[in-house]
């Protein structure tokens, strides 16, 4: 069982006690805007959390600062448009969420960036 936290400013921390992460609390919870690094110091995610849950657009990214995905969250649910990408910084993948499904068209690309498959999802039943 984890502690409750106090309101305010909160940081996690990598066990050699760098700083591997920094946001509020609220309620014990983790609310509003969060950030995250990798180990190397940069950039790992940033995004909001309303009540503990992910909420609003989020960005990830790999260790050398290139992006991995983004996209974005309705109360811990994915909805909208989302990519990724490829270590090689080509797109990957991209297409939408309903209710943290996918749904509609979702192209997938080769990294060379040319389309290998595109496959259109139904969506929330």
């Amino acid at each position: 069982m984890t502690e409750a936290r106090p309101d305010g400013p909160g940081e996690e921390l990598f066990a050699d006690g760098k700083r591997s992460g920094a946001g509020e609390f609220l309620g014990g919870q983790k609310h509003g805007r969060w950030t995250y690094w990798h180990r190397n110091g940069r950039l790992k995610a940033q995004g909001e959390y309303v009540a503990g849950v992910l909420h609003g657009p989020w960005e990830w990214f790999r260790e050398n600062g290139q992006p991995l995905q983004r996209g974005a969250f309705d109360h811990g649910e994915q909805v909208g448009p989302w990519q990724r990408w490829h270590a090689t910084g080509q797109l990957l993948d991209s297409g939408s969420y309903e209710s943290g499904v996918k749904t509609g068209e979702w192209t997938t690309y080769a990294p060379d960036g040319s389309v290998k498959s595109t496959k259109n999802h139904r969506g929330p039943r």
